[in-house]
């Protein structure tokens, strides 16, 4: 083990600290005075006091001390912050390392740029109190809790150049997605992968109360965490003097075992099992060398330290007294010259260059990001014979072409996934690679290996953690999932999204790849799972968010499904959501047909309908998804087959939110476009994968949505065959059928036996499923019959 830092520079380290705690005190409390050159006045003071304290301190003293390492290792590391409400921190420490003012350069690194840097902090106007976008550094944000380690695995896969020191609060350890990442070091490969150094921080407290881990006995924290693989390195107590000497000690420990083990594992000495790769366990007080009581109260060392321990320094002249005595313990004019600039023997100590963890390229990935190399979808294209003619499984042709795409890109892209890509018919991928293992594997398993690719662990937190924290340094990914589970990550979703719209306000972050989810075993095809997996409710989620960050696919078959999947790898910047079916199902569109219907985003089928071109018709039947198409052409085909003069136009959509206009969303369609598909004045039966209200909400200020009368889920599910759900939730042909018979006007008065036999069929269908255990033979059966209608594709 390297022998402790030198006490001269020690010294300097705890000055160092001190700085980024002064800083981050005055950014909570100061508008004005920002070294205290004249006694605090109340107009100095923000009328709004906001920000979090008391986990600061230990934050500022873990990031002056990985500077250290940063220095004499030259490595390349990145802070992942998960108590990200600690925003005062890794602002002041961007500032003082110089990457704050070179990224905003009114931020100057003098006493005007800091009376600017205070006033701006939880400010009108200004920067958020979180480890936001806008912090330099940052790729975890901390606003909400728990995805911290999960963004760290991420971040250090395939990144064999990368440490990422990742602090983990005491409150945020008691979170379900927090507590499943510690597993992360059993897909982390030394050979190819970077390292997590997780840093777990206890001071004790949460906002109003203790945390679990902060009264867990130091031998129980011992075995819980070496339980999970870890060897525990232990940082406590308050002193700072023996604080610096215990944490430079634990550091260079951990950073020696980090080399040796990669070391080890690069010379091909590993072949199996995981080594036990260091953590730290860091006890300090919440609050850590602030007030220690206010107004008779202890505020350091508990929950009262969390916020703003002293919260009426305008008004109230003690608790301002307090506040200028805590910062001018800080001794300001021993940090800052007279020009309020860091002194130089102080600004030695950050590192240099993009080595600094505001400034490194990996905390940024648009810098480092390559394009994806992909193969033409038309290699992985379905021979469509005629529409409807041929079945197949559209996520399996899907898999192909991702299958390619691992072949072109060895460390550029991963599949993450609930132990879920067979199921979800995506194996052909192991064609090209396997799940990463690097537990101890048996003679029977199969498509296990370190050097795996596809990232499966049953935990959807992990995977959008991982694939974010991928995304976020520079690479390329894909998440699939069973459809009704994706709810898990609503929250995730929510921040990434988030992250996303102020990312893209940001000049100074660079475009980084789209988050992209395939949902396959969706609602319609979850008849044997039952109720608990039926649930198509993620894409309203979606669909809340702003416009130009999210997009909605529905692809009706495979090729469009090939169509769409290459797009959304090719795009950045967004969050692409698929939903595809993976049983077999009519391929409607061949390749070039695909092409042109996706890259339109919706469109009439003319070959399907009953309407000569350039007429209008007396019904539009529309659909978006695999099973609302497959049962509105079966509905189609009924009605063709009952009123053979009826006019009919069918029209799918492809890309859900081109149903809005062009001022609520980039892909929305003009009125002209709209109109001259659905009409302004017909009939609109809409057969809908979702829930029916996410059509009106899309269509509202459409000429026609006063006729579109939408079919989807209801809220009908059980375990039934694949028919019976439709049927359940009226989504089926013979109530799509039904609907157009009602709503074309005089239609159900001049043929009212029509009704009656759909309805007959209905009854039929119920007896029979209950009976035989199986959908009836006339819809088992059943083909589009019309393969040589005028403008079939070839």
């Amino acid at each position: 083990m390297s022998q402790p830092t030198a006490a001269d520079e020690l010294t300097l380290l705890d000055r160092y600290w001190r700085a980024a705690n002064y800083l981050s005190v005055g950014q909570i409390y100061l508008m004005e005075n920002p070294l205290l050159r004249e006694p605090l006045k109340p107009e100095h003071i923000k009328p709004r006091l906001l920000g979090h304290w008391g986990t600061t301190p230990g934050l500022n003293f873990i990031y002056a001390h990985l500077n250290r390492i940063i220095r004499q290792r030259d490595l390349n590391l990145i802070y992942i912050c998960g108590p990200g409400h600690g925003g005062p921190g890794m602002v002041a420490n961007t500032w003082l390392e110089g990457s704050y003012s070179e990224i905003y350069p009114h931020i100057s690194p003098d006493a005007e740029g800091m009376q600017r840097l205070f006033k701006q902090f939880s400010f009108p106007g200004g920067i958020p109190s979180h480890a936001a976008p806008e912090t330099p550094g940052s790729i975890n944000e901390g606003g909400e809790l728990g995805y911290s380690l999960a963004h760290a695995f991420g971040a250090a896969f395939d990144n064999p150049d990368l440490v990422v020191p990742c602090v983990i609060g005491d409150g945020e350890a008691e979170t379900g997605p927090l507590a499943s990442s510690w597993h992360g070091i059993k897909f982390l490969n030394p050979e190819r992968d970077g390292a997590v150094l997780p840093i777990l921080h206890l001071n004790g407290y949460k906002i109003a109360n203790p945390t679990i881990l902060g009264r867990a006995s130091d031998d129980d924290l011992h075995q819980l965490f070496s339980g999970y693989g870890y060897e525990p390195l232990f940082v406590a107590g308050h002193e700072p003097e023996k604080m610096h000497v215990q944490m430079a000690e634990a550091l260079d420990n951990a950073f020696e075992k980090i080399a040796a083990y990669q070391a080890e594992a690069r010379a091909g000495k590993v072949t199996e099992g995981i080594p036990p790769w260091p953590m730290i366990i860091l006890r300090s007080p919440k609050g850590w060398t602030g007030p220690q009581t206010v107004d008779g109260k202890k505020v350091e060392d508990f929950w009262r330290a969390h916020q703003v321990p002293v919260s009426a320094c305008r008004e109230n002249d003690a608790h301002r007294k307090i506040l200028e005595e805590w910062m001018r313990s800080y001794q300001p004019d021993d940090l800052f010259d007279e020009h309020g600039r860091l002194k130089a023997e102080l600004q030695a100590l950050a590192p240099q260059g993009d080595k600094r963890m505001g400034a490194s390229p990996f905390a940024n990935g648009g810098l480092l990001r390559r394009e994806l190399n992909t193969p033409d979808i038309g290699e992985f294209a379905f021979d469509t014979q005629k529409p409807g003619s041929q079945q197949a499984q559209a996520t399996e042709q899907l898999g192909r072409y991702l299958s390619a795409i691992f072949q072109r890109n060895k460390d550029n892209f991963r599949l993450f996934g609930p132990d879920e890509t067979a199921s979800n018919r995506l194996t052909p991928v192991f064609d090209a690679t396997n799940k990463t293992w690097l537990e101890a594997v048996k003679p029977y398993d199969e498509q296990l290996a370190r050097d795996g690719r596809v990232m499966e662990i049953l935990s959807e937190h992990q995977c959008q953690g991982w694939l974010e924290g991928y995304l976020l340094t520079g690479r390329h990914g894909l998440f699939n999932c069973y459809e009704a589970f994706i709810h898990i990550v609503d929250s995730m979703f929510n921040q990434h999204a988030k992250w996303l719209k102020v990312l893209r306000k940001l000049g100074w972050r660079k475009p980084i790849s789209s988050l992209n989810y395939l949902l396959s075993s969706h609602v319609w095809r979850q008849d044997h799972n039952g109720y608990s997996h039926q649930d198509p409710g993620f894409i309203d989620h979606v669909a809340n968010k702003k416009a130009d960050i999210v997009r909605i696919y529905l692809p009706p078959d495979a090729n469009t499904l090939l169509w769409v999947g290459d797009h959304c790898l090719h795009t950045w910047d967004r969050i692409n959501v698929i939903v595809a079916g993976k049983q077999p199902s009519p391929q409607w569109l061949d390749r070039n047909s695909a092409i042109a219907h996706c890259e339109a985003g919706m469109g009439e089928w003319l070959w399907a309908g009953s309407t000569p071109e350039g007429e209008s018709p007396d019904v539009v039947m529309a659909c978006a998804g695999d099973v609302p198409t497959l049962e509105t052409m079966a509905a189609v085909d009924l009605l063709r087959g009952y009123l053979p003069d009826l006019r009919i136009r069918v029209v799918n959509v492809v890309d859900l939110l081109a149903l809005q206009t062009k001022e609520q969303h980039p892909h929305g369609k003009s009125e002209e476009e709209f109109d001259a598909l659905f009409t302004q004045d017909k009939p609109v039966i809409f057969a809908f994968h979702g829930y029916p209200s996410l059509i009106h909400r899309l269509t509202y200020q459409r000429n026609n949505h006063r006729n579109f009368h939408v079919r989807g889920f209801i809220e009908e599910g059980t375990t039934t065959t694949p028919f019976d759900m439709t049927v359940l939730n009226e989504l089926d042909r013979y109530h799509l059928a039904q609907e157009a018979i009602l709503r074309v006007p005089g239609l159900a008065d001049k043929h009212p036996e029509l009704l009656d036999d759909l309805q007959e069929r209905i009854a039929e269908h119920h007896r029979y499923v209950r009976e035989y255990g199986e959908d009836v033979p006339e819809v088992r059966n059943w083909l589009w019959p019309s393969q040589d209608a005028p403008g079939a594709p070839d």
